[in-house]
């Protein structure tokens, strides 16, 4: 049986042939001149079933209630994360993607970038991803919480240039602000380390409330910037946990390898624990998928599991393996200052924009 909705035959949007083209009988407008008039006998109107016409009226009358209704809201899109100016999805802990209404994170915002797992992109995303922001206009502090200081170096900053350093902050209670050096770029600053926050990990054992004393030195300076990065180092220790204890989200960096994904779980329950007593309103916001190379299979798969686990939290760009983000560094600059027009220097324009909610 067919059912026309407004003088159109319901198969015809399926690609089928309608059926005047078929020479099948049914109830479209062309045949209903050849209905007999009323005062004709009955035996001879037999083109319509009364069947048909009952299921017709029917859907007729649930047009004209669907039309008086209000329109329902467009479903929100399958993966990646949303177009510009749209807002953010979320995700929840069991990695279920939750539908409905999608707040968009205001400004000033804390990101500490952390992985426990070593050589997957931390550093490198936290320096070019705030080059990147500052591009776009946005204030960025970058804060170098690696004893190695890679990312003090990496934005040009040389050791003997300053006095002060995260290592003062944390150990000294020195005004983050005293610490905090100009790059090269226009609005982008950072906040400088060096080796001697090696020792912080002892030292800070037997320091009072010792996991929140980053934290208390951001609140003098959060309303000085649109967006402060936390560079956390490779491990679980106190350092790490007064990035996380500080931060309002935790951008994790993933590398495109199956290593990358066995330590993940272990940084999520650390997140959870920070959570619980420390930090309640810090939550794992950003994935992001570096160092892919498409031409292995391995990569794909990576990829495909991240997503798959964690939803719209992955950043819909990657960023891809490329030998002039490895250069950058060689040449205290980022790699948008480096090679403007390189894969990695767009990779990371566009993980900006989406990180931003500006994405295209």
């Amino acid at each position: 049986m067919r059912v026309r909705i407004r003088g159109r035959d319901q198969r015809s949007e399926k690609g089928e042939r309608p059926p005047e083209a078929s020479g099948e009988a049914g109830v479209d407008t062309e045949i209903n001149p050849t209905v007999p008039a009323a005062d004709e006998p009955a035996e001879a109107v037999e083109v319509t079933p009364p069947e048909v016409v009952a299921v017709d009226e029917q859907v007729t009358e649930k047009v004209v209630v669907d039309e008086t209704s209000e329109p329902p809201p467009s479903p929100p899109p399958p993966s990646g994360r949303f177009p510009a100016k749209e807002p953010l999805g979320l995700v929840s802990e069991d990695g279920v993607v939750e539908t409905g209404d999608y707040v968009l994170r205001p400004i000033p915002r804390i990101l500490a970038v952390a992985n426990q797992k070593g050589g997957v992109g931390k550093t490198t995303t936290a320096v070019n991803l705030g080059a990147a922001l500052a591009e776009l206009g946005y204030r960025v502090l970058v804060v170098d919480l690696d004893p190695q200081g890679n990312a003090t170096t990496g934005l040009g900053i040389d050791a003997r240039s300053f006095e002060l350093s995260m290592y003062d902050v944390l150990m000294r209670d020195v005004s983050l602000e005293d610490a905090v050096e100009p790059t090269s770029m226009k609005n982008l600053f950072v906040a400088p380390a060096t080796i001697d926050l090696a020792g912080a990990e002892i030292e800070l054992v037997p320091s009072f409330s010792r996991e929140m004393k980053l934290r208390r030195a951001l609140e003098a300076v959060s309303g000085d910037f649109d967006f402060i990065l936390i560079d956390c180092p490779p491990s679980l220790g106190l350092i790490t946990v007064n990035g996380l204890a500080a931060a309002d989200e935790v951008l994790v960096p993933i590398q495109c390898e199956y290593y990358a994904l066995e330590g993940l779980g272990q940084l999520l329950r650390n997140v959870h624990l920070v959570q619980a007593n420390l930090n309640d309103g810090l939550e794992v916001s950003t994935i992001v998928l570096t160092m892919y190379d498409a031409r292995t299979k391995l990569a794909e798969q990576v990829a495909d599991e991240v997503r798959t686990h964690f939803g719209n939290k992955v950043c819909k760009n990657v960023i891809p393996r490329t030998v002039r983000i490895s250069e950058a560094p060689s040449f205290g600059q980022p790699i948008t200052v480096f090679d403007p027009t390189s894969r990695g220097a767009i990779a990371y324009r566009e993980l900006a924009k989406e990180v931003s909610g500006g994405a295209a």
